[in-house]
């Protein structure tokens, strides 16, 4: 017979939820310092740069940090229930990473195809690399802070993650081997 996840690794559902929120807010909190200083370095590649005011950048900046923001928050949950990834962050990183990185450019692609070419909400500079998709030319930067970012975020979460289990199964004087008890 199959144990549930939380028995394989001796934690009851409480604790686990409350090692989600945790390691969701480091995955949060790093996300939202690299989307935000992506979106200040790209900010020359769009046209804003150079037609807009200082307040309308700041607007800018700050109006697609927190949408950044909603759409991490929106992979990383996606990615957990989709990759059926019951015990992270104890586990199934790689599968959380990748699943998340693939909702996050997907969606960034059709969020730059809805706001440049249908909205008209914004354009690119003359500076922006453009990846070509038939007629549609989609930034190059965009995407690669999807690529990017979550990475990193994940990656360096993992680590966070990974070391306070491993210090909290130390200081109780568990052996990794052992595991985790109830």
């Amino acid at each position: 017979m199959k144990m549930s996840d939380n028995e394989e690794i001796g934690l009851p559902p409480a604790t686990r939820w409350l090692e989600r929120v945790r390691a969701g807010c480091v995955v949060l909190s790093i996300s939202t310092a690299g989307h935000l200083v992506w979106e200040i370095g790209q900010l020359p590649l769009f046209t804003i740069w150079n037609e807009g005011t200082r307040s309308e950048l700041a607007f800018a900046v700050a109006h697609c940090t927190a949408g950044d923001v909603l759409i991490t928050t929106a992979a990383l949950g996606s990615a957990i229930i989709l990759g059926r990834a019951w015990s992270w962050p104890h586990g199934h990183w790689t599968r959380v990473i990748v699943i998340a990185i693939i909702i996050g450019v997907c969606y960034t692609a059709f969020s730059e195809w809805l706001n440049v070419y249908v909205r008209d909400s914004w354009s690119y500079g003359p500076a922006m690399p453009i990846l070509q998709f038939g007629t549609i030319g989609i930034g190059l930067s965009p995407l690669l802070q999807w690529l990017v970012i979550p990475l990193l975020a994940l990656t360096l979460t993992k680590s966070v993650v990974l070391r306070a289990i491993k210090q909290t199964d130390h200081a109780q004087g568990k052996s990794i081997c052992e595991g985790r008890q109830k």
